[in-house]
């Protein structure tokens, strides 16, 4: 046997194996044009808004220890408990972020934030990961705005000017339909207390509960406000409410946030069933919501969280914030009609013959520093394809370079919306343009 037959050579070749098409990961999905300048656009605002208001941006890493997320989201919730991607190859265990107020929290106090000026304002935007079920805005990697106010005192102003910033920006977006619920939920002072009573009353109606609000009578009781199920809702509207346990210093609290919202011209309603159920948070929390987003209508939730430093190893410290989804604000802005249309050239070069192809790149070049869209073919086309093409992408003018216009220096520019010519040297074309 030879050498070739004994490696296999010559043998019948096997069919092809059909080649899979890849798509995006379940709970994943591309942002494509004209849709991401919808996001640009989100984003440049939420910059110049919070910016105005003497906040910088914090980047932080997509992945943090395990640890972090359980003790700033809370070990028991179902975020850390079940959705968070977690790489425990190594030591410690790593997982992806499921939200950035933590990771703030610790960049604060890796950083030595605490000898900044106080208060500390930062804000922050990009992915989150939650392995839940994917539906109608909300995704396994998510994006949020993210902005916390860290340090200083617990002053009623410092909670109304965060509200008043991100219900700035929503009114800079156009963002229709939005309504702003506040609440108090006391401190460590007053708020065990509540929490007994609360308990107290729903182990009365324990029976007539679902397993879900069962189980979080005993382990977290606020989290039973949450509910959304039905037949428990009238239940739990017959609960105590928590604006008539707090103590003293936090109903003054409370009251001055309200006063200084007054005075902003900041509308908003209460709702006592606004809560948080981890024990770092306390006194103030608010939830924003907005048009065409269903029963899930929430944009944007925040409050105070002074328990939470001293929790991820830091010195005590006043901390309050917000997390806006981004994907649910630009679901609710699309639904009410604020796409972007899609982008449009200022100018299509229809360019014919060799000779003219140099002059054709360096009129691109400056016209695009001059600040406008261009788009300029790669290679010749012909007259009719190439108007053809300047129409199919939006084009406002055609400026068409041959051979006689490049030994005139008058080029001619076509008005597309109604095909009129006309003809321009360079410095006139330039003074055109900007005129316009």
């Amino acid at each position: 046997m030879s050498e070739g037959a004994a490696k296999g050579f010559g043998k019948k070749p096997q069919p092809t194996e059909e080649r899979r098409k890849f798509q995006a990961v379940k709970g994943t999905r591309d942002l494509l044009p004209p849709e991401t300048a919808l996001w640009n656009r989100v984003e440049q605002t939420a910059q110049e808004v919070f910016a105005s208001y003497g906040f910088g941006e914090i980047r932080l890493p997509i992945f943090e220890e395990t640890e972090l997320f359980a003790r700033g989201v809370g070990g028991e919730t179902d975020i850390v408990s079940k959705e968070m991607y977690t790489f425990a190859q190594g030591s410690p265990s790593i997982s992806l972020r499921p939200e950035a107020t933590a990771s703030v929290c610790r960049a604060y106090i890796e950083n030595g934030m605490q000898q900044w000026p106080q208060p500390v304002k930062l804000y922050t935007l990009g992915p989150m990961f939650r392995r839940e079920r994917p539906q109608k805005g909300r995704y396994r990697q998510f994006y949020q705005i993210d902005a916390e106010v860290l340090g200083g005192s617990d002053a009623p102003g410092i909670d109304a000017e965060l509200i008043e910033m991100v219900m700035s920006f929503f009114d800079r977006l156009g963002l229709e339909g939005v309504q702003l619920a506040i609440n108090s939920i006391g401190d460590k002072k007053c708020r065990p207390q509540y929490v007994e009573l609360l308990r107290a009353e729903l182990r009365k109606v324990n029976d007539k509960l679902g397993p879900d609000s069962q189980r979080r009578i005993e382990t977290n009781p606020l989290r039973v406000l949450d509910s959304k199920i039905e037949n428990e809702q009238k239940l739990i509207e017959g609960m105590p409410h928590i604006a008539d346990q707090l103590c003293e210093e936090c109903a003054e609290n409370y009251l001055g946030v309200k006063k200084e919202l007054e005075q902003r011209g900041v509308q908003y309603r209460e709702n006592w069933r606004l809560v948080r159920g981890l024990d770092y948070y306390s006194r103030t929390t608010f939830e924003v919501t907005a048009k065409g987003l269903g029963s899930q209508n929430a944009v944007c939730g925040g409050g105070r969280y002074d328990g939470l430093m001293e929790l991820l190893g830091g010195p005590p410290t006043r901390a309050t914030g917000f997390a806006i989804g981004e994907d649910r604000l630009i679901l609710s802005l699309q639904e009410t009609g604020k796409t972007p249309a899609p982008q449009k050239r200022d100018v299509y070069i229809a360019w014919m013959g060799e000779k003219v192809y140099a002059t054709a790149i360096r009129v691109a070049k400056d016209l695009r520093t001059a600040g406008f869209s261009v788009e300029l073919p790669p290679v010749e086309q012909r007259f009719g394809k190439a108007l053809g093409q300047a129409d199919k992408l939006g084009a406002r003018y055609a400026l068409i370079l041959g051979d006689n216009e490049l030994a005139s220096g008058e080029w001619t520019v076509k008005t597309l919306a109604d095909g009129k010519q006309q003809k321009l040297t360079e410095p006139q074309l330039l003074g055109f343009l900007r005129k316009l």
